[in-house]
């Protein structure tokens, strides 16, 4: 994939201390401007929310602050590090199995929005909600029977529209919205609408028509129910594709079927995660051995799927650049190849540890360095860090904001 300059020369410059690589690489400029042109494809009124759960980095989580309107966060975890990372940054606080203390926490930091995922749940938010002396503002998961996105291919993620631990079915939502109309917490908790997220993976045109469902049923469930001017989360999932790196969501397709969707007194809002960030961020490593196996050419490189997990994790190959190294010691042979596919692995003693398969290389050498696109999301904060107890990836930030 294309290489930009400034990750190329801090790569070059990072691998003349060997102990440099591996190495992450966050470019905040190119984040900033990815994240403006998002906010500025969505029409007036609906609201840009960052899923934190891509990417918590602190000066990521900074960046994307300035285009949006909040964070989304998945656990008491997530809550307090982006309460530090963002001071003042609207919260809605989602994800399923939440615990009371984490409900606790949750109030206590006067999130914007609680996701509630089940009846339970809703009771559970209301000892807290009490002490607490104001009304907490919630939005019910949805499950709802639409037909949603069919998975088209291995990277979509189905999540709703089917059985799902994630969110409530017409039955648990009725089950919901008579609990929360009872004497006990309706002076506490205060249903503002629903919340959707039915897939992860798709497309411009997926996205529009699950939009379209699941408004569809969210605006006769809350007529229904007496839910005044509500709100709609349509959930995230915007693809990433990871075989054209060079492609991008049709932000102001999906922008312009908003406007067209939306109605007054309504509030529509999306959770983009890893749309957001994937493509601000880089893994840069080096080769540490060039061999063939049974006609087949493996390159082994320093850290591996311990710190980016995504390509074990979604079965695909994470786009690459191969850079040059730096002068090889004359004292032993230089293992390489030229004009060959070559298989890039990490250094677990597991066949899994695989970043790439069959890369189309003009020529690759050991001490050559490798740099990973499409590392911004779900890469280093999924991994599985201490399997073996390799040394972490050290950190970079090109052009920081402010």
């Amino acid at each position: 994939m294309r290489l930009p300059a400034s990750v190329r020369d801090l790569a070059t410059e990072l691998a003349r201390d060997e102990a440099g690589l591996p190495a992450y690489v966050y470019d905040l400029a190119a984040l900033d401007t990815h994240a403006g042109r998002i906010r500025a494809a969505l029409p007036a009124g609906t609201e840009l929310y960052y899923a934190v759960k891509a990417n918590p980095d602190p000066d990521v989580l900074r960046t994307v602050a300035r285009s949006a309107d909040g964070l989304e966060v998945s656990s008491a975890g997530e809550l307090a590090h982006a309460a530090a990372a963002v001071p003042g940054a609207a919260l809605a606080f989602g994800g399923p199995g939440k615990t009371a203390a984490g409900l606790a926490a949750a109030v206590r930091a006067g999130v914007h929005r609680v996701h509630v995922e089940s009846p339970h749940e809703l009771a559970a938010l209301a000892a807290p909600a009490r002490a607490a002396g104001r009304p907490v503002e919630v939005l019910f998961r949805a499950n709802p029977p639409v037909a949603g996105p069919e998975a088209t291919t291995r990277d979509m993620l189905l999540m709703g529209g089917t059985p799902s631990p994630f969110g409530m079915d017409p039955g648990l939502l009725e089950q919901a919205a008579q609990l929360i109309k009872g004497d006990d917490l309706a002076p506490v908790l205060r249903l503002r609408g629903l919340h959707t997220h039915l897939a992860s993976g798709q497309d411009a045109a997926q996205s529009r028509r699950t939009a379209r469902e699941v408004l569809d049923f969210g605006r006769r469930w809350c007529a229904r129910h007496g839910v005044p001017g509500p709100e709609f989360t349509l959930g995230g999932g915007m693809a990433v594709d990871y075989e054209r790196p060079e492609e991008r969501f049709d932000w102001a397709g999906y922008g312009h079927a908003l406007a067209a969707l939306s109605r007054p007194g309504e509030t529509l809002r999306i959770e983009p995660g890893r749309a957001v960030t994937a493509y601000c961020g880089w893994y840069l490593t080096r080769v540490l051995d060039v061999k063939t196996s049974h006609g087949r050419v493996f390159a082994v490189v320093a850290g591996g799927t311990h710190h980016l997990r995504t390509p074990a994790a979604k079965g695909h190959s994470q786009p690459c650049a191969v850079i040059p190294g730096p002068a090889w010691a004359a004292d032993r042979p230089r293992p390489g190849v030229a004009g060959e596919r070559v298989t890039i692995a990490g250094q677990l003693c597991t066949p899994r540890d695989v970043l790439a398969r069959d890369v189309p290389v003009t020529r690759l050498r050991a001490g050559d360095l490798v740099a990973f696109g499409l590392a911004g999301a779900y890469a280093w904060n999924i991994s599985h860090h201490d399997f073996l107890l390799h040394p972490p990836p050290a950190f970079h930030y090109l052009n920081r904001i402010g």
